[in-house]
């Protein structure tokens, strides 16, 4: 992966950074790697720092964003329950998101954000399990993730692949 970001000098359009994610978490199953993130305040393009390189947190800040891509790997046969419950819990301790697990009774990584997601499955096969349904994708496929709990299962054997941009939001339920 390799980040473009832009910026200006001395009112001249320029390259700011050029090169890969300063921050990832979770390589050893597959990986979130951020990309870029703002944090509600006005955008100062003139800025060379790296917006993304701060510790990684599931949301974004209060009226911020956070655009990322994510890498899941399947799930190894044959796992107990128990040990995917754990590896959940602690993963998402580890990315400030313990208390956005709601209701994990139907999969371990079943979370909730009080987000508005926009997702490209770029490679992989993947569900998308919500509460009540379950949805196929495939690659370029787009969810439009509305605060809902969900969680993502990977069907396939090769990492799936995604991009996601998530916006900070009120969710009326």
């Amino acid at each position: 992966m390799r980040r473009i970001i832009t910026g200006h000098d001395r009112g001249k359009s320029v390259v700011m950074i050029d090169g890969p994610p300063s921050r990832s978490i979770g390589e050893d199953v597959g990986g979130l790697y951020e990309i870029w993130n703002t944090d509600g305040g006005s955008i100062n393009s003139c800025d060379s720092s790296d917006q993304a390189d701060i510790d990684i947190v599931l949301s974004p800040a209060k009226n911020g964003t956070k655009f990322r891509y994510f890498k899941i790997n399947p799930t190894p046969e044959g796992v107990p329950v128990e040990m995917l419950e754990e590896l959940a819990a602690d993963a998402f301790k580890k990315i400030g998101a313990e208390h956005e697990r709601v209701d994990t009774t139907k999969h371990p990584t079943m979370h909730k954000t009080k987000t508005i997601d926009y997702i490209i499955l770029l490679e992989g096969d993947v569900t998308l399990l919500l509460d009540e349904d379950e949805v196929r994708l495939k690659p370029f496929d787009v969810v439009v993730q509305r605060g809902t709990n969900h969680a993502w299962l990977n069907n396939g054997t090769d990492p799936a692949l995604f991009i996601a941009v998530l916006i900070d939001a009120d969710i009326d339920e």
